[in-house]
């Protein structure tokens, strides 16, 4: 089920009304959300809520155990079983045809065949999301961060709360279980602060996102046939589609969340104006970013130590990290260089902050990032070295009607989105245009409506980061 979909809003309707038609009792309440998130990911194929199923079972059994022992050989087993199952449910799921045919291919180089059986299925929507997620719950109960959650209602809520299960923000559990555990109250200014999120949000996707992918697609699936130019503004188109896709559901998730009284995590903060590859992970997929510092790179030994070692934990991080996108060569190449920038950056960090003492060299540095950034995003998007060959060679300067055509389209999508984000950036308040005086605000949401409209897709297409 799309939140860009006609049948979501009739979803979202019906669940909305019996849930403050319920307000008197939170397990009620908490009832019928779990049971619409199940509906809500059993739209796409319901065999696979089993996995979720298993995975809260197993993690609710694992928290509790660990609640209760105090024998530390004891402890440790259990995390690890909360480990090999979750990790292992998503590593059959996701990646075990990539590592069987990538075995197959490395040992046909030296004249050796090997015949793998595949799994042939279809990859469970959300499933890095929600397996991520479930694993905080286990290592935190075992780190004696948290409390074990001794509810099932509540901890299988936490597992499959709808609106950020298939996409994030990966929530971690100290913040989203007392949520779920405390009644809630309808609280008219999260309220509209969610309207606006699920608006802006629809905008970015529907709008941005899905008419700047035509430009995206027509350029990656065929690069040798377009003139440099035209690969350019490829690249800027999907730079721009995927921060519209992937942040407009964030906004739509947190929206929806608000409405039910519920407050995530913010997992977009600005991220094109970051000025260096921390800056950068600090804005981009806050949620996944934090989860690898806290759970592998500080695990790892973080920056404790010498610099081979603090250079060797970024790697790794980072290369895991383009793994966790997808099974296929072009993330395990994006996670490595963005691993190669950090470890780049690193020992002139204290240089670049201080460059950006002022707003135009920071603006500068920023300008310099953002070129790295594009680039990165064409390995992220290229599914071969064909690909970004023929992407990164093209020094054609032809123009053609087509190229004019796309650079209009660019710049008409794009340009809204880039005012308001120096908005929100100089106004240091990503919800600033919800909270504008009444002669910008009223006009503001009357065209993000007219475009939603007139120009937002009817295609319904997924989010891009569903299949991760």
């Amino acid at each position: 089920m799309l939140f860009n979909s006609y049948v979501f809003a009739a979803f979202f309707a019906v669940v909305f009304s019996l849930y403050w038609a319920s307000k008197s009792s939170r397990r009620i309440q908490n009832a019928i959300l779990l049971v619409a998130s199940y509906v809500f990911y059993g739209w796409w194929d319901w065999r696979f809520l089993s996995l979720i199923v298993l995975s809260t079972a197993v993690d609710f059994a694992v928290g509790n155990a660990l609640g209760t022992s105090t024998d530390a050989v004891k402890r440790k087993r259990l995390v690890t079983v909360s480990l090999l199952v979750n990790l292992g449910l998503l590593g059959v799921f996701k990646y075990f045809n990539f590592f069987a045919d990538s075995f197959a291919d490395m040992i046909g180089v030296f004249g050796l065949t090997a015949d793998f059986a595949t799994l042939n299925i279809v990859l469970p929507v959300g499933i890095s999301f929600y397996t991520f997620q479930t694993l905080s719950y286990s290592i935190d109960v075992y780190r004696r961060r948290m409390d074990p959650c001794r509810d099932l209602l509540d901890f299988a809520l936490f597992v499959g709360f709808f609106p950020q299960l298939v996409a994030g923000p990966i929530e971690r559990a100290s913040r989203l279980i007392p949520q779920i555990t405390q009644p809630r109250s309808w609280q008219p200014d999260e309220a509209y602060a969610g309207v606006f999120l699920v608006i802006w949000g629809l905008f970015k996707k529907v709008v941005v996102a899905d008419n700047l992918a035509t430009i995206a697609n027509a350029v990656f699936s065929d690069p040798q046939g377009h003139s440099g130019l035209n690969i350019l503004i490829g690249a800027l188109a999907f730079t721009m589609q995927i921060y519209g896709d992937f942040s407009g559901y964030s906004d739509i998730a947190r929206g929806i969340s608000k409405l039910f009284g519920f407050d995530l995590m913010v997992n977009f903060k600005l991220p094109y104006f970051a000025r260096d590859p921390s800056d950068f992970w600090r804005r981009w997929h806050v949620s996944l970013s934090t989860w690898l510092r806290d759970y592998l790179y500080i695990g790892l030994g973080g920056n404790r130590g010498s610099n081979a070692r603090t250079y060797r934990n970024l790697f790794l991080t980072m290369l895991l990290g383009g793994l966790w996108h997808g099974a296929a060569w072009n993330f395990v190449l994006w996670g490595v260089y963005h691993g190669l920038l950090l470890i780049a950056y690193r020992p002139i960090q204290g240089h670049v902050d201080a460059f950006c003492s002022k707003w135009y060299r920071e603006a500068i540095a920023i300008a310099v990032f953002f070129v790295f950034t594009v680039f990165g995003w064409v390995l992220f998007r290229a599914d071969s070295m064909e690909v970004i060959a023929g992407m990164v060679t093209n020094f054609s300067f032809a123009v053609s009607g087509q190229t004019l055509g796309w650079a209009w389209l660019l710049l008409y999508l794009s340009a809204p989105v880039v005012a308001v984000m120096v908005w929100q950036q100089k106004s240091e308040n990503l919800l600033a245009p919800a909270y504008a005086p009444l002669f910008v605000r009223v006009p503001f949401f009357g065209y993000l409506a007219f475009m939603i409209v007139v120009e937002g897709s009817r295609m319904n297409s997924e989010f891009i980061y569903f299949q991760f």
